[in-house]
């Protein structure tokens, strides 16, 4: 099994001044979850090098015991340190793709040709794609073969509205995860704020924030041991 971690560049946090980039849970969670299934793991970014985490993620009140492992985890810090470029990476080499969350998805991947084009092929070789938190977002311009929008007609979820005021920036992100995906036709649910809830339908998984990582991780190895 070999999976493809694609992660954002971003690190501003719109007109703030302040910094984001990716969740760390959301990418300790499933690259653990992935590499003690035995997998190969390639991580990738669209500018290449060391992607920017979010500051806020490596907080005492959002560590777990997964951060802290990947933490400590030298070879792990070694390979996120030097992720591909994404425009470097085909989906013929993986057997899926998962895209962990943080707000900067928002900016960067949301709109990057060369993840827009990967997610198409990976749903077009009938290759399962799971994201999670704020990565559904990224899903705003991915089309299906039929040209209509991926997300049209299919279950799915993503980092809620009542979420994004909990943070205090709905004012800040370029769109509301919640809103782009029900705007482009995708039937839209959601558990509890800040529990696990995962959505798949058909090649799609989707995971509605960080504690949904692990969730969303073990659901997409299921659909691969059975697909």
């Amino acid at each position: 099994m070999k999976v493809l971690i694609v992660l954002t560049s971003h690190d501003q946090l719109g007109d703030t001044g302040k910094k984001t980039g990716f969740w760390l849970e959301e990418l300790a969670a499933p690259y653990y979850t992935f590499k003690d299934a035995g997998a190969e793991i390639v991580l990738a970014s669209p500018k290449g090098g060391q992607p920017p985490l979010d500051p806020k993620s490596n907080e005492p009140d959002f560590q777990t015991a997964l951060t802290r492992r990947f933490e400590a985890d030298a070879e792990a810090n070694a390979q996120l340190a030097r992720t591909v470029r994404l425009d470097s990476v085909s989906q013929a080499d993986f057997d899926t793709v998962f895209y962990p969350g943080g707000h900067g998805p928002l900016w960067d991947l949301a709109e990057d040709r060369d993840s827009i084009a990967l997610i198409e092929s990976f749903i077009a070789a009938d290759k399962p794609v799971a994201l999670v938190c704020h990565a559904p977002g990224v899903l705003r311009h991915v089309k299906a073969a039929t040209g209509r929008p991926l997300v049209e007609g299919l279950q799915v979820t993503g980092f809620t509205n009542t979420e994004e005021e909990g943070v205090g920036l709905t004012q800040v992100v370029p769109f509301l995860v919640e809103d782009e995906l029900k705007a482009n036709g995708g039937h839209y649910s959601k558990g509890p704020d800040w529990g696990s809830y995962v959505v798949r339908d058909g090649l799609l998984i989707t995971g509605q924030n960080p504690a949904s990582s692990t969730e969303a991780a073990d659901v997409l190895i299921r659909q691969l041991a059975i697909h």
